[in-house]
Order: structure tokens, then sequence, then C-alpha cells
């Protein structure tokens, strides 16, 4: 295991605060609740949930949501793990994972690219699923990124 890779449980524990953040989704149009939780490098967790808007194009994804509430807490460097969990919620109020995994749009990747350049990490993406997770590093869910260093 590589410094920046956490156990099976830690993931699922990632994946949990992800899946929490979700029930916080404001998401009254397509009802798809989405969450993220980012953790960096000294074990803090930041968390995000996406939130709709009538005119359906400023939306805001969990990812995003995230990436703004780490900038608020001065964190813009030590992004190493990335956790995803969405979909509807059940009658009982919890969220009901979707047999596919929930991967990041390409605006979500780009964002998530700039937290990732500004501190020279490549994290772990984990994309839940209903039973269990797939991973994949964010270099390959966004190959030959643009960001901070190509305005040098």
């Amino acid at each position: 295991m590589s410094d920046d890779q956490t156990t099976g449980d830690q993931t699922r524990e990632l994946l949990e605060a992800a899946r929490a953040a979700a029930l916080t989704a404001y998401a009254p149009y397509s009802g798809f609740h989405v969450g993220a939780a980012f953790r960096f490098d000294d074990g803090t967790v930041v968390t995000g949930s996406n939130f709709e808007n009538a005119s359906y194009g400023l939306a805001i994804c969990a990812e995003t949501s995230a990436a703004i509430a780490a900038n608020l807490q001065g964190r813009r460097t030590g992004l190493i793990e990335v956790a995803i969990m969405g979909g509807p919620l059940g009658e009982d109020g919890a969220l009901s994972p979707t047999a596919a995994p929930v991967t990041p749009c390409g605006r979500c990747r780009q964002v998530m690219n700039e937290l990732a350049q500004l501190g020279g990490t490549d994290p772990i993406v984990y994309s839940g699923h209903a039973t269990g997770w797939i991973e994949h590093r964010l270099s390959v869910l966004l190959p030959a990124a643009f960001g901070p260093a190509n305005l040098a």
C-alpha cells in the first residue's frame, strides 16, 4: 500500500462520509443526491453535496461544493483521496446508491485537478455504487489536464 492509499476500512469510511453528505443535497429537480468527501494528507475529510437550481445550468456539483468548502478552510494542497456516492433517496430518506458507479462530471474533474496540481498530488477517486466502489487516479479520469502549471 502506498502512502496515499488507505485501507479498505478507511475507504469505506470515506465513502460513508460521501453518503452522509449526499443526504444534505438539495436536489428537487433531478432527485439525484450526490455527496463527495475529500481526504487530505493530514487525515482531514471535507465534504460537499450537490445544490440544484431552477435554471439547471447553475447547479453546483458535490465535488465542486467540497472544493469550495476546502478552500474556505484554507486547504489548497494535500488532496489525496476523493469519494463520491449518489442516487435517489428512498422512502425512508436514506440514499439508495445506484447500481452503476457515480463518477465525477468533466467540470468536477477539472476542479479537483486544480487542487491536485496546486499540491502536486494525483488523488485516488473512489466512485461508489450499491455494492462497492471502483477507483481511478484523477490523472486517468482527466488525462493531459490543463491546470496552474500551464499558466506559469
